[in-house]
């Protein structure tokens, strides 16, 4: 929603002082289609052949961060942290009966207690592999969360991807205005014979592409590409949590630790209460008595 106000904001402060200090909104509206179509064609094909069919279904997709925002919320970091406790609590108890949950993700019932987590499969490879690596009598923790690290880091680079295109669309922009503008004027100079006031439409109409180029990329396309940035590291907390709780486990620290690890390591504005957290475990521990 906020998304939405504030592109309201830009097109009401931008063309509502142009009006209010004078300026005529037929000689803009008149060239809109023509620059339009040559600046935001021209991006789109430029877009189009620097990234594969995968990027560009990513990038679409992802464009919808900008009005959806994060994708985890403060409950399902409560939900990851009962989620580890089980698990961990379970291979604690028996590994044996961890097998079928780690291997058998969409048929485990408790990862079906879940089902925002069960659904994502970057958060269900994560933390079953780490299990499963975990059960392979790893002697050095350390080899894990170095190998976590790296995968977390290549997660990272992939989710970025969108935030670059547009970036990089946003960079260019500008000078694709210029090659509108330009264009205009190489057309208003094959007119050079008609009255100034003819000419002074031209002109202006040229210089639209050169506003339109600057509008788009510093009103719309750079702010979106910093927004779906922001969303990317955001959500990115959410695949660190786990790889805080799973590193603790792996040093043997008491499950109750490794939760309160975990919790600790959230941002503060999803930070799960210790009270509710609690609470929510206790439940855990009784259903399970």
């Amino acid at each position: 929603m906020i998304g939405i106000v504030g592109i309201a904001v830009i097109f009401v402060m931008v063309f509502g002082g142009y009006v209010a200090a004078g300026g005529k909104l037929g000689i803009i509206l008149a060239s809109l289609p023509f620059e339009l179509a040559m600046i935001g064609g021209a991006a789109i094909g430029a877009f189009l052949i620097s990234n594969d069919l995968a990027a560009v279904k990513q990038t679409l997709r992802d464009i919808g961060k900008v009005f959806k925002g994060t994708r985890w919320k403060p409950a399902d970091y409560r939900d990851l942290l009962c989620l580890l406790f089980e698990l961990i609590r379970l291979a604690r108890s028996n590994p044996v009966a961890l097998e079928e949950h780690i291997e058998n993700p969409d048929g485990s019932s408790i990862f079906a207690r879940y089902p925002r987590i069960q659904h994502d499969p970057d958060a269900i490879e994560l933390i079953c592999d780490t299990l499963r690596a975990a059960s392979m009598n790893y002697d050095d923790p350390h080899q894990v969360e170095e190998v976590l690290d790296k995968r977390m880091e290549v997660q990272m680079h992939h989710a970025m991807h969108s935030s670059h295109s547009l970036q990089t669309m946003a960079d260019g922009l500008p000078a694709l205005g210029i090659v509108a503008a330009v264009l205009g004027v190489i057309k208003t100079m094959a007119s050079i014979d008609q009255p100034p006031e003819v000419l002074g439409r031209m002109i202006g109409g040229a210089l639209v592409g050169t506003f339109l180029g600057v509008f788009l990329a510093y009103g719309l396309m750079g702010p979106f590409a910093a927004r779906v940035k922001a969303v990317v590291e955001e959500d990115a907390h959410f695949y660190q949590l786990i790889r805080e709780v799973l590193i603790a486990n792996l040093h043997r620290h008491p499950a109750n630790i490794c939760i309160e690890v975990g919790r600790q390591n959230t941002p503060h504005h999803v930070r799960p209460g210790f009270g509710d957290l609690e609470s929510a475990l206790r439940d855990l521990k009784q259903e399970a008595a």
